[in-house]
């Protein structure tokens, strides 16, 4: 009996491979980390090799752990790091250049330079996206840019560029497909959200020929199997989406103003729109949530480039932990943040911001203060840093969120939950599942095959862990009132 799904989550410093039963629960799951590599101060890149051979190792090793087969394995669903590069040969299959990570800063100027030229406005309109180095499109570009060669083979059909999922697709099918779905497309910043297709002016205005293209998708659909001397065994690929869509997704954010915020390396706060491409007044960006049965459904969305990271940081660059775990009984240790603002700018600031320049920076050390108050006010950046977004989402939406559903590694620390809470002065909700990324890759893939019978069939399978109730006092007030006061100050003097 194929009684499982596989999630295949390509996230940002680790593949992870979960299985999942029907009724939604998690039976196992693997992970491996790779390698970060940066070559030059705000360049992020991985090795593609490193990310194809951390995932398959994630896969076999989830089955040997719960000892179950391939042949046991309904279908596979992949969610991942979205906007991250890769251009790789067609023929060898090998990568041209190393992945360029959706953190990189490298094409900020390329970013300026169409703003100079008026041309940002065009970008927006059609692809829903503020013009930023975080996207693809201007990473393409600087590679193709580096070697004229390469602009010349990719012209010629020789090479392929796609998002993480389109890699591992494309690997696991033995160079057959390469694909990638409508919620990562919408991600690149040359993909025109409105028609759903490629966009020729946009292509032409990057001098990026279409035949480095995958073909786009549906969310939900079967498009392919695996190579059978992969896993023993073909499997059917029915499940795309960027990790951030698939979270919503696997949260259940079916209607129209449902919301929810994921807490992993960045911090991704999507709210569904339905049918309807909501554009922000606010800096927020509209997206696709995702595309099922030729349907898309759109989303706004806000992101936080440095979140999980921060904790992250502390842990290897300041050694002030050892596991990232450490740093809730740490901020524990004292009552407030003692004065401390933490400006978490590692990879400059996102929404609402879009200030690729600004850079961290801890304000209000005295000599009294401690390691537990900048890690008090690391926690507390995180949940700043979503607040100044749930306040823009809010203008657009036209409402107040009543609650907020939150997922992703961090959302397990409890005392990060309770200050976000009350920053935000709503009720936070977070599920049993908490990795509602990989479920929601799951879903997709389930809804394909009739694994599930249809997304109303899901719904049954949410359930409520904790809710964080607000408990806003003037301590509260005065760490907003800091944090606003210190931000500003950090834009504005921003190189």
């Amino acid at each position: 009996m194929k009684n499982y799904v596989l999630s295949l989550d390509a996230g940002t410093t680790s593949s992870r491979a979960i299985l999942f039963d029907q009724k939604g629960n998690q039976v196992a799951l693997a992970q491996e980390e790779f390698s970060q590599i940066f070559p030059e101060k705000g360049w992020v890149e991985h090795n593609p090799i490193e990310i194809w051979e951390t995932q398959i190792n994630a896969v076999k090793n989830v089955l040997k752990k719960s000892k179950i087969t391939a042949e046991q394995v309904n279908s596979i669903g992949i969610t991942n790091q979205r906007e991250t590069t890769i251009i790789w040969d067609r023929a060898t299959g090998t990568p041209v250049f190393n992945a360029i990570v959706w953190q990189d800063r490298r094409t900020a100027k390329i970013c300026e330079e169409i703003k100079a030229q008026g041309k940002s406005d065009i970008f927006t309109n059609k692809t829903g996206l503020v013009v930023d180095a975080y996207f693809s499109a201007t990473k393409i570009k600087w590679i193709l840019d580096k070697d004229p060669a390469l602009r010349d083979r990719a012209r010629k059909g020789q090479l392929a560029f796609g998002t993480v999922d389109s890699w591992l697709i494309w690997n696991l099918t033995g160079g057959v497909n390469h694909v990638t779905d409508a919620t990562n497309a919408s991600r690149t910043m040359i993909y025109n959200i409105h028609q759903n297709k490629w966009d020729k002016e946009l292509l032409e205005l990057l001098d990026i020929p279409e035949t480095l293209l995958p073909k786009v998708v549906n969310s939900s659909e079967i498009i392919g199997t695996t190579e059978s001397s992969i896993l023993g065994k073909s499997i059917s690929i029915s499940g795309i989406a960027g990790d951030q869509q698939a979270a919503l997704f696997g949260q259940l954010c079916l209607q129209p103003g449902d919301v929810k915020n994921t807490y992993g390396t960045g911090c991704f706060c999507i709210m569904n729109t339905g049918n309807k491409a909501v554009v922000s007044k606010n800096k927020m960006l509209t997206t696709i949530a995702w595309k099922i049965n030729g349907l898309v459904t759109y989303a706004i969305e806000g992101s936080v480039f440095t979140a999980g990271a921060l904790v992250q940081w502390l842990r290897d660059q300041l050694n002030m932990i050892t596991s990232s775990a450490e740093i809730e009984a740490l901020a524990e240790s004292v009552s407030d943040n003692g004065g401390v603002t933490f400006i978490p700018a590692l990879s400059g600031l996102g929404a609402p911001y879009w200030d690729p320049h600004a850079t961290g920076t801890i304000m209000g050390i005295t000599r009294g203060t401690k390691k537990g108050h900048i890690a008090r006010a690391a926690l507390e950046a995180i949940a700043l840093r979503s607040r100044d977004i749930i306040i823009e989402m809010q203008k657009d939406a036209g409402i107040d969120f009543k609650s907020l559903k939150v997922d992703g590694g961090a959302s397990n620390n409890d005392l990060l939950m309770q200050i976000q809470a009350d920053l935000i002065n709503a009720d936070v909700i977070r599920p049993k599942i908490t990795e509602t990324t990989a479920l929601g890759a799951a879903f997709l893939a389930g809804l394909a095959t009739g694994f599930w019978p249809s997304i109303e069939a899901l719904k049954g399978l949410w359930e409520e862990d904790k809710c964080f109730n607000p408990s806003a006092s003037q301590k509260t007030k005065k760490t907003i009132s800091m944090w606003e006061n210190r931000i500003s100050r950090i834009i504005t003097n921003s190189e």
